[in-house]
């Protein structure tokens, strides 16, 4: 393939500084702290609880008819329903309005969902979430053989389905993983948090992620990450994404050339029906440009995982965020236009 016209910050490429989470066994407070925040005051702990248990007692068949109403209710008051429909006539200008009001819609009930299935304790998938098939054999073949070796892989997703829960499916199939996450404050954002580690998640920071996903792979542990969130020009490679330059982080990209794993795209897609199940779709591994082959290796090994992401999201965009202000951020200069073709790429393996 040959090199995308994509580009780069001003500044080179950021590299996060050094050190975070202990790599085995129960995590200090101190540590939970440094990723969610300090604890939430005595009244909204007690709402949160309140919360928290009451989504727990629920069945699934309730939980989403409790997601469906919210959803319904956010899209009618119109909360960031401007922004959500811009994207998608600017990402899918043949789709017609209404059928872009549908997939606006659908992306409002995806995020309920995945709020109403992240919260609960316990085991919050249904009986059957194992039995929803894997799209993408190859690629999943080759990712297991990878980890097989005893060293972990670089997993990518998106804003899509149930995120947190496909990080838990993945545990589970036997790829112990840590999830490069931001500190996030607020009361649910702790619930979410402690529900990662007890799910067996390790939790890296971005300061320091490069250094400790290093050691991750070398442990035989795979890190899992967020590659469709805006960042700031300094911090970021402006890549196409559907159509549009975004800015995106290299973290994925400069830790496949540190480490030298393979690069995948993982993403769940939820089939219709109440219950938290996802059928896996997984492409890759997604090589790098060959040495000498690109000016910027990392900026364009960046643009073909965003354009494996684009792809599946394409096949169901309903099950993506639109909300999201995800192209707010231009880069810091005029950039040439991106290669034709490169969002259509190769088919899955």
């Amino acid at each position: 393939m040959e090199c995308a016209a994509v580009s780069a910050p001003l500044s080179s490429h950021p590299l996060p500084s050094q050190t975070n989470t202990p790599p085995e066994g129960k995590r200090p407070p101190e540590h939970l702290r440094r990723i969610i925040g300090s604890p939430p005051g005595p009244l909204v702990a007690f709402l949160t609880r309140g919360v928290w248990a009451l989504l727990t007692a629920l069945s699934p068949k309730a939980r989403d008819a409790l997601a469906r109403f919210v959803a319904n209710l956010a899209y009618t008051l119109g909360i960031r329903r401007k922004v959500a429909l811009d994207n998608l006539a600017h990402a899918m200008p043949e789709k017609s309005e209404a059928e872009r009001h549908d997939i606006a819609r659908g992306a409002y009930l995806t995020m309920a969902r995945v709020v109403v299935e992240s919260l609960p304790s316990g085991d919050r998938m249904t009986p059957d979430w194992d039995q929803q098939g894997i799209e993408g054999e190859e690629a999943w073949a080759a990712l297991k053989a990878h980890v097989a070796t005893g060293k972990g892989a670089l997993l990518v997703t998106a804003h899509f389905g149930n995120w947190e829960l496909v990080g838990q499916m993945l545990i589970r199939w036997g790829i112990p993983l840590n999830a490069l996450v931001r500190p996030l404050k607020g009361a649910l954002n702790t619930r979410i948090a402690v529900n990662r580690l007890g799910a067996g998640a390790g939790l890296i920071y971005p300061k320091g992620a490069i250094q400790e996903i290093t050691e991750a792979v070398n442990r035989g542990e795979s890190a899992y990450m967020l590659l469709d969130q805006a960042l700031p020009a300094k911090s970021a490679v402006f890549v196409p994404f559907f159509g549009r330059l975004a800015s995106t982080t290299p973290a994925m990209a400069v830790a496949a050339e540190r480490t030298g794993v393979p690069v995948f795209v993982v993403m769940g897609v939820r089939p219709p029906g109440p219950g938290a199940r996802y059928k896996l779709e997984v492409e890759g591994p997604i090589l790098p440009p060959q040495p000498g082959e690109c000016a910027d290796p990392i900026t364009e090994h960046t643009a073909r995982v965003t354009a494996a992401m684009e792809r599946a999201i394409r096949r169901h965009p309903e099950q993506w965020l639109w909300l999201h202000r995800r192209w707010k951020v231009q880069p810091p200069a005029l950039v040439t236009a991106p290669s034709p073709g490169l969002t259509e790429g190769p088919p899955r393996k």
